[in-house]
């Protein structure tokens, strides 16, 4: 009898980790935003600042791409290549100033808001002063832009017409209660995280099973006291 008590003590310790582990961590959730990238040789870069913050160089590459990510570990790439000399190649040298080649990709259907259709990737070159910001850069060549009131760059010329980095669902639509989380870094954001989500049990499941695991071991405990 004994035996018997311990073990059926120890199958429900054991169906009641089962329970919280099936339970699993809640799908981590996407932001739909403006991504910034910089070119670095035939790739693209996370940008670790923001445009407004960033004054890139004479030749430079600058990547803005719209989609729906969780952070930047899987944030989409501009699907176009940086290549400044042909992007540039109709824009000479001109002293007092500085060429700044732009990538701008609105993204795909699937990353869209509802309602609204990206229109298509397109390249820009730049001429602008010296000390200019890539924000500057791109406000001379894909206006009207669009903030909100922290800064977050919202729309590039004028796309999308409504939204700034809403919490996305897994059917695709847009939470306006959310907003781009710090990890994402979209576009205008100061500083961006390198840090991606685990695809592990949370450390509140982890908790929940220990806590699980310890009332199972003091009813273990407690039933052979009272058999004993």
């Amino acid at each position: 009898m004994r035996r018997a008590g311990r073990t059926t003590a120890l199958l429900v310790v054991l169906g009641a980790v089962l329970a919280v582990l099936g339970a699993g961590p809640a799908q981590a959730a996407g932001y739909r935003y403006w991504s910034f990238w910089e070119g670095s040789g035939s790739d693209w870069t996370y940008a670790t600042q923001g445009p407004s913050l960033v004054r890139p160089d004479d030749g430079a590459v600058q990547g803005f791409r719209f989609s729906v990510s969780e952070d930047s570990q899987d944030s989409a790439k501009p699907r176009r290549a940086p290549d400044f000399a042909k992007i540039c190649a109709d824009t000479p040298a001109k002293d007092g100033t500085k060429r700044i080649a732009l990538v701008i990709d609105p993204g795909t259907a699937a990353d869209a808001p509802a309602g609204e259709t990206p229109p298509a990737p397109r390249t820009a070159c730049a001429r602008v002063a010296p000390d200019a910001s890539a924000a500057e850069a791109l406000a001379s060549v894909a206006k009207p832009l669009r903030y909100s009131s922290d800064a977050m760059l919202c729309a590039i010329t004028g796309y999308p017409g409504s939204g700034c980095g809403e919490q996305v669902s897994g059917d695709g639509q847009g939470t306006p209660a959310g907003s781009a989380s710090a990890s994402a870094t979209p576009a205008g954001s100061a500083v961006s995280s390198g840090s991606g989500g685990s695809s592990g049990p949370s450390a509140g499941v982890l908790v929940g099973v220990g806590a699980v695991l310890l009332l199972g071991i003091a009813a273990v405990v407690q039933s052979r006291r009272r058999r004993g």
